[in-house]
This record gives C-alpha cells, sequence and structure tokens, in this order.
C-alpha cells in the first residue's frame, strides 16, 4: 500500500512539474510575442513593460544598449523595424530563467537611413519575477552563410 502511495504521489509530482514548465514556455513565448509587436510599433509603455532596467541588448554590429537607450531609440524610431518575423524559435527554460533563440528577418526605416532589410540569428535571456518574465539580455548575430 504504502508503495503505491510513493508511486502515484511521484508521478503526480512529476505531472505538476511537466506542467509548469509548459505553462513557462508558452509564456515565454507569450512576452516574446508581446516584445516583437512593441519593438514595430515602438510603444514606450508596453517596451518598458517588457524589461528589466538591467537590460544589456546586444546589436550584431557590436553596439550595445542599455534598458533606456533600447527604449528611446524603438519610440524615436531611430531604430524603426516596418515588420519583424521570428522562425525557428527554441525555448529553454532553467529554474527562472528563460533561453530563447530565435531568427529575425526584418525590414527597416531607420530615421535617417534608407530602408534595409536585417537577418540576424537572436539570443534572448529572459528572467521570471513576481510580475512576468522579463527581458534581461539580447544579443544578435550575423547569420552564419552556409557552405
Amino acid at each position: 500500500m504504502v508503495k503505491k502511495f510513493f508511486l502515484a504521489f511521484s508521478i503526480f509530482v512529476v505531472s505538476i512539474l511537466f506542467a509548469q514548465k509548459n505553462n513557462d514556455q508558452q509564456s515565454v513565448a507569450e512576452v516574446s510575442e508581446k516584445l516583437r509587436l512593441a519593438m514595430i510599433s515602438g510603444d514606450k509603455a508596453v517596451l518598458e513593460s517588457l524589461i528589466l532596467p538591467e537590460l544589456t541588448y546586444g546589436h550584431s554590429g557590436g553596439h550595445i544598449d542599455d534598458a533606456k537607450e533600447f527604449v528611446e531609440k524603438l519610440v524615436s524610431k531611430k531604430s524603426n523595424f516596418l515588420t519583424i518575423e521570428n522562425t525557428n524559435q527554441n525555448i529553454q527554460i532553467v529554474d527562472k530563467t528563460a533561453i530563447v533563440r530565435n531568427h529575425l528577418f526584418a525590414k527597416t526605416a531607420d530615421l535617417g537611413k534608407e530602408p534595409g532589410e536585417v537577418s540576424l540569428d537572436i539570443l534572448y535571456v529572459w528572467q521570471k519575477t513576481k510580475n512576468g518574465w522579463k527581458l534581461l539580455a539580447r544579443q544578435a548575430v550575423k547569420v552564419e552563410k552556409r557552405k
């Protein structure tokens, strides 16, 4: 009887942990989509609600933005995304951290520049807080040329 109880209890605990991980992955996918849309719209309030004050945002050219610069560039249209398409997204949850990798293809119209296109591989680091998942870090790299 005791063995059956422990077996049932173990299955119950594993089920709860698996469900929690799936819920976290879904939540991270949802905030990732909110970030994509906010980067296109330049909505300051939404952008600020999705990031941590300690944000470090790395560009493929090597420049690093802090949280304030990240938001200011999008709101002012200095960085102006007309479209952003994310593909091949992979979400890995480790405790209260989510690692998201995807490919980003975007059409841009940055202030003072000709319209352009970017194709980048991106790494996002999200942290689970009492107010939900918040972006802590982002790094873009130019896509490796296929041989």
